[in-house]
């Protein structure tokens, strides 16, 4: 089995927080994992262990970051399946199942029965394909849309995960604080504001010149990722050659940074502490928005009036985030978890987890279906979150190539940025030392 050594160094990506790579002892212990072999480290489905005996149900596990809107969808479930009962292991943040992960992988043994996998983790869950379960069914072809289960496909086409959501990108924002700006506030008027990314900057230099002491946007790095969504090679060529000193990543970095100068930025890093105490205090106006991110919103920002969803996302559309799920081979029982990984992927479940958390459906036939189409939003003065959605979906012209080392590269861009608003370095010469970490990489 190849070696599991740059697993341990893939990056921080969506839904997580920055931060610098803390794997370097498990490349040690992905070594011991080879000369043991992670194929010993499969269990015997009958025998007495957590995972049930042949005299009970079969008892797995689901391991989950955030909020995947899985509660019911399981209630519902063990309710049905008394022979296969499933537990919910749920952490904050990717960051901090991604550390359970590959550890956990490197050992050879511990890992949940179906772990969730954030989308931009997905190459180097394929170059490690050995490691998981082949998934592919044809029955379920057709189930996603096409970009999706593409980035769950490996060379040989062996499907080894299975998507959940998907992340079409509209524009929150507060309407109660535009209006102070002087800005309009209704859902068109507010489109119109922000067609390209030039239009959205330019509106932000005017919010803050009125409003001062808040930002137009919640943090550079989140800003930034929702514009290298729509660069097709931001990081990696399509063969996999490394560059990143090409100009439209070029001029994703010097726009941001030169944007903290003017105050546009919270100068925050995303999901922080102080990140999400900023939706309590006013911190800024705007934020991109995947479907899956109105959930966060409504949550960090519980009891504050204001907020709506605008059909609009700078330079067309883009897709930020979309988790998969994946059976690792250390499962005691892959049947059963593929049998639950495939229900609760399926159209059906998909509509009810967007009804519970906003997680947008990356399966053809829910997008076609009234409860996705007709869904508004309370929180986001009743906005028509599910037809703004669609329309986002439908916008999505690129998809960014995103080769083996994609997330290592992007961790580095966001330390790079994090620098910027920190004032720990000019933009010259972080962006040097992120071409130093790149060339190290």
């Amino acid at each position: 089995m190849e070696a599991l050594s740059h697993l341990t160094q893939e990056a921080l990506v969506n839904r997580s927080t920055p931060r610098p790579a803390r794997h370097v002892a498990l490349a040690a212990v992905s070594a011991l994992v080879l000369s043991l072999g992670l194929a010993a480290c499969g269990g015997d489905a009958d025998s007495d262990s957590d995972g049930g005996s042949a005299d009970g149900p079969v008892e797995i596990t689901i391991a989950t970051f955030n909020e995947f809107g899985y509660e019911d969808l399981i209630t519902e479930w063990n309710a049905a399946n008394p022979d296969i009962q499933v537990t919910q292991k749920k952490v904050g943040t990717w960051d901090d199942a991604k550390e359970n992960l590959y550890t956990k992988l490197a050992a050879g043994s511990g890992l949940s029965d179906i772990e969730a996998i954030e989308g931009d983790a997905m190459p180097a869950m394929l170059a490690e394909s050995d490691a998981f379960v082949d998934l592919t069914d044809p029955e379920l072809d057709g189930r996603w849309l096409d970009f999706k289960a593409a980035a769950a496909t490996n060379a040989d086409g062996q499907m080894i995960g299975y998507g959940t959501d998907a992340g079409p990108e509209g524009i929150c924002y507060r309407s109660d604080l535009f209006k102070k700006a002087g800005l309009p506030t209704d859902r068109d008027e507010v489109a119109a504001l922000m067609g390209t990314w030039d239009d959205y900057f330019a509106t932000g230099e005017e919010f803050v010149s009125k409003v001062p002491g808040t930002a137009w946007y919640d943090s550079t790095g989140g800003t930034a990722q929702a514009m290298l969504n729509q660069v097709e090679n931001p990081f990696e060529q399509s063969d996999n050659t490394v560059d990143v000193e090409n100009p439209e990543l070029e001029a994703v970095y010097a726009t941001l940074t030169s944007n903290v100068e003017k105050g546009l930025s919270t100068q925050l890093t995303q999901w922080s502490d102080d990140w999400t105490a900023s939706f309590q205090k006013d911190g800024f106006a705007t934020m991109a928005c995947p479907g899956w991110m109105l959930g966060v919103v409504s949550g960090n920002a519980d009891g504050v009036e204001g907020w709506d969803f605008a059909n609009v996302f700078p330079g067309g559309g883009g897709n930020w985030g979309g988790s998969f799920l994946v059976v690792p081979k250390q499962s005691e029982h892959p049947d059963e978890a593929k049998e639950f990984a495939a229900w609760i992927t399926a159209p059906e479940q998909q509509v009810k987890a967007f009804q519970a958390i906003g997680a947008f459906p990356s399966q053809v036939e829910a997008l076609q279906t009234p409860e996705v189409l007709d869904m508004t939003n309370e929180f986001f003065n009743n906005a028509p979150v599910g037809q703004i959605l669609s329309d986002r979906a439908a916008a999505i012209t690129v998809q960014p190539y995103k080769g083996p080392k994609y997330s290592d590269i992007l961790q580095a861009f966001q330390a790079a940025l994090v620098r910027v608003d920190d004032g720990s370095n000019t933009p010259e010469e972080s962006w040097e030392t992120f071409l130093s970490d790149v060339e190290q990489l």
